[in-house]
């Protein structure tokens, strides 16, 4: 298995090299780092822990005649995967799952978004096109829970990815993201780089697993990215601008004082303000821009942490996993039947379809 998995890996990193090489001079300059102010594109209030805790009314829209809607009793799966935080993951569950990265930033885009450049950033461009319907309001995490299992679903169909789904357990590191590995030149390069470019990321972890020819393929270091930021485009390179004084509100704390709402719509509102927000900030530069953020691929590590939270929120109620409330950006009820949409990229579902990680849609759980 080992072999095999290392075997498709070289040779997906391997063409990518060969097709880079023949399209681009050695010379090729990096794209630039782009002032910290084109990446200021946060749409939602950033809550204080005071106003977490104090239970105070986070919605973004009133939710005048929107109803609670319950799901009848749906079939579950038999056998769900399991996402497991990215401490716990071995050595080659995390190369398996960078890899599968690399390989979407060097398969083709699919044409679909006329500003992507490659099939990864075909995830970013939906996220760009859909901001303004799928944040600042109900639709939040549904949304982005069926976005997440989109890019898993097409790493695995395309790329050979086999590993868990990683999450990134910020309630660890919060105030101190720079000391997790995932921002490390073993994985996914630094983030204390002051809104400059991400120039580490390979993986000598992995030598005991991977050729040479694979490790460099690993690298995010001066990855160029062409969507965003904001509703604009153009060839940048992955920044990062680390804030501690910003991470520290991804605690355990804003993670509990959200999930001690009571409905839906208002436990949504306050994630997306609280963990959500502060993580993306925290992190900075590309992370900060809300339309092209997934440029910098430990959006997909910080979402899965969002989602995970969700999902505990909904354990702790199993009616919560058959039900919904709030509203979507036009005021309109949020319904078990309403339409969640990813562009294409895969079909279209309800959201009673994912409103339970473990129906037969999605099935999946995370390891805590």
């Amino acid at each position: 298995m080992r072999l095999s998995f290392i075997s498709t890996a070289l040779t997906v990193c391997a063409s990518t090299q060969l097709a880079a090489a023949a399209a681009v001079p050695t010379s090729t300059p990096l794209a630039p780092a782009l002032p910290l102010s084109a990446f200021n594109n946060t749409l939602v209030h950033l809550l204080t822990l005071e106003e977490v805790l104090s239970g105070a009314k986070v919605e973004t829209k009133p939710a005048t005649n929107a109803k609670i809607q319950v799901l009848a009793a749906a079939a579950q799966c038999s056998n769900p995967r399991v996402r497991v935080e990215w401490d716990s993951l071995t050595t080659a569950q995390r190369t398996n799952f960078v890899t599968s990265v690399k390989c979407l930033l060097g398969n083709k885009a699919s044409g679909q978004f006329k500003q992507a450049k490659n099939r990864y950033e075909d995830l970013v461009a939906l996220h760009q096109d859909l901001t303004l319907n799928v944040h600042t309001n109900s639709k939040f995490l549904i949304w982005h829970r069926y976005y997440l299992w989109t890019f898993e679903d097409i790493m695995r169909t395309e790329c050979g990815f086999t590993a868990p789904l990683p999450w990134f357990d910020e309630t660890k590191y919060s105030g101190k993201f720079a000391s997790s590995s995932i921002f490390s030149a073993d994985w996914f390069g630094a983030i204390n780089v002051g809104g400059n470019c991400v120039t580490n990321g390979v993986s000598p972890q992995a030598k005991s697993l991977m050729s040479k020819e694979l490790i460099n393929c690993q690298k995010f270091a001066g990855l160029t990215l062409n969507v965003g930021p904001g509703t604009g485009n153009g060839a940048h390179c992955l920044a990062r601008n680390n804030d501690d004084s910003k991470t520290i509100n991804t605690n355990a704390q804003m993670v509990s004082g959200c999930n001690a709402r009571s409905t839906y719509s208002d436990m949504a509102a306050c994630s997306e303000g609280a963990a959500h927000a502060w993580g993306h900030n925290g992190i900075g530069a590309v992370m900060q821009d809300v339309y092209a953020s997934p440029g910098d691929p430990v959006f997909f590590l910080h979402h899965a942490f969002i989602d995970r939270n969700f999902r505990i929120w909904q354990n702790a109620n199993p009616a919560r996993a058959s039900s919904i409330d709030g509203t979507d950006k036009a005021g309109n009820p949020l319904t078990l039947q309403m339409s969640v949409s990813v562009n294409g990229l895969r079909p279209n579902v309800v959201i009673g379809d994912i409103i339970d990680t473990l129906g037969t849609k999605l099935c999946y759980k995370y390891n805590y």
